[in-house]
């Protein structure tokens, strides 16, 4: 194993924070003495370069922290598997300007039929210039990611497992696997569903474990299309969850539910796929040169705490569930989102005090409802008669524009909305990629720092200067008179008044430079 690159002496303003003691926090290990510390090489170590691990690094990299990546895999995931960017995250892509590249390498699609695989349309006139789902190949966007981090200075270690750590005041001390000793700041783990960080931590994973399986895969099909749909909507008529969706050149997704629960350490093979297959279809359907094949049970978990200390956590390694949806690596990318800025601003040493924690505040709520979306959606592709006539009774529903709209807003994350206390709706959501002088509102945010849209030309970011940008424009195609952004594009504040500006940026931004 290589030893890190050498990195530059903490800067003048990253100040060691000093926001908590090891007696104060709950499942803190004793802090190694100062004799056993190595120096702070790092400002934050991520386990886990999957799309949650790369995409926080790039955020934290936006602002000069150093970021140390440590993935246990020795090569990137390699088996072409499909997974979609929903609204939320295409938008988040914009924002930091990497759509255009991923746009490349995938495939648009309506964004309706997401709850539950009950086919409606998509909603007319959904709020975002990206109102459609991506399909991209795994390897690809996991790539993209990756060289993005890299290319913003993050430095990646493959073949590195976390294996212990160590918090104390000052940092963290992480151990790898062949006994290496890294010392850093903080330590975020997202290192999935299994992660090893949450365990070390001692972080309740509270849950349901897996009641059913369903297996998984992209594999060639000889039948003709015709005949693979008639089988296939005759399934449907009692079982929702099997599929055969094809996506060109003679290849299909499969998904085929199973009864019972299996190691899922072992994939599945080719021979489980066509058993399966012919136990509800009656033919394998000539099934043969897979790229992929998985199997994943319905376990839905939600971790109890997603920071102690100077750990903490994000993606699948604080919340999973089933797929259904396409819900989980778009959660995953946008916990980055969210973390991203306020662990740089803790690291810079200009955030406010509860910021960090606002964190949890925020997303552990989204999870919930994510984890309770899915085990809807799960109950209403059950094969029994009670969630069957609820599917049914919901498929009228949603027929009305409201529910569908409503249902579609949530699965792709652009109905949400934080608690930022009293004020109009926008407050607490996202802003849409608005038409501005300079072009879109999204070009302006690539550096990953807040923003005031003043439509009166009468205010100011004063000593926010460093961290907030500016942008006068009357001819904002906006409703009310000023709207200042978070970096993760959430609307903080409304309103004309520079005092109550001031506020609120003191409230995001902490103390003015001067």
């Amino acid at each position: 194993m290589h030893s890190p690159q050498s990195t530059p002496e903490l800067s003048s303003n990253g100040m060691v924070e000093r926001d908590f003691t090891v007696g104060d926090v709950p499942g803190l290990r004793s802090p190694a003495s100062g004799a056993d510390r190595a120096p702070l090489m790092f400002d934050v170590i991520i386990a886990g370069c999957g799309p949650t691990g790369a995409m926080l690094a790039s955020e934290l990299r936006l602002h000069d922290v150093r970021v140390l990546v440590l993935e246990k895999e020795t090569e990137p995931v390699s088996f072409v598997r499909i997974v979609g960017l929903h609204i939320r995250s295409t938008e988040l892509m914009a924002m930091r300007g990497l759509l255009d590249r991923i746009l490349e390498h995938g495939r648009q699609r309506p964004a309706g039929g997401f709850f539950a695989a009950i086919t409606k349309p998509a909603p007319e006139g959904l709020d975002s210039a990206h109102a459609y789902l991506l399909g991209v190949p795994q390897p690809v966007i996991v790539h993209l990611l990756e060289e993005h981090a890299i290319e913003l200075g993050v430095q990646v270690r493959r073949g590195c497992a976390v294996a212990d750590f160590e918090q104390d005041d000052e940092g963290v001390t992480v151990e790898l696997a062949d006994g290496e000793r890294l010392r850093s700041r903080y330590l975020v783990g997202c290192d999935g569903g299994r992660s090893t960080v949450r365990k070390l931590l001692g972080v309740g994973f509270p849950g349901e474990p897996s009641r059913t399986e369903t297996l998984m895969g992209e594999m060639e099909v000889d039948v003709p299309q015709e005949e693979i749909a008639a089988k296939v909507t005759e399934i449907h008529e009692t079982n929702n969850q099997f599929s055969l969706r094809p996506f060109g050149d003679g290849v299909y997704r499969v998904v085929v539910p199973v009864g019972g629960v299996s190691d899922r350490a072992e994939p599945p093979t080719l021979e489980d796929f066509k058993q399966q297959l012919c136990a509800i279809a009656g033919t394998d359907f000539g099934v043969h040169s897979p790229r992929w094949l998985s199997r994943f049970g319905d376990a839905t978990r939600l971790a109890e705490r997603y920071r102690v200390g100077r750990v903490l956590l994000a993606g699948d390694a604080a919340h999973i569930h089933p797929p259904t949806g396409g819900q989980g690596l778009n959660l995953g990318v946008q916990d980055a989102f969210n973390l991203g800025w306020k662990l740089a601003a803790q690291i810079r040493g200009w955030a406010p005090e509860t910021l960090l924690d606002s964190y949890q505040a925020e997303r552990h709520p989204v999870a919930e409802d994510v984890l309770d979306n899915t085990r809807a959606q799960m109950e209403l592709l059950s094969t029994e008669p009670g969630p069957q006539a609820v599917r049914r009774l919901l498929t009228e529903l949603m027929d009305f524009d409201e529910v569908n709209r409503y249902l579609i807003e949530k699965i792709t994350a652009i109905g949400i909305r934080y608690n930022f206390g009293e004020g109009p709706d926008l407050l607490g959501r996202r802003l849409r990629d608005i038409d501005v002088k300079q072009g879109h509102l999204y070009g302006l945010l690539h550096r990953g720092r807040g923003l005031l849209l003043d439509r009166t030309e009468r205010l100011t970011v004063g000593g926010w200067s460093d961290r907030v940008d500016y942008l006068a424009d009357p001819t904002a195609v906006l409703d009310v008179p000023c709207v200042l952004l978070r970096p993760d594009g959430h609307v903080a504040w409304i309103g004309d008044d520079q005092q109550d500006l001031d506020d609120h940026l003191s409230r995001w931004f902490g103390k003015p430079a001067n």
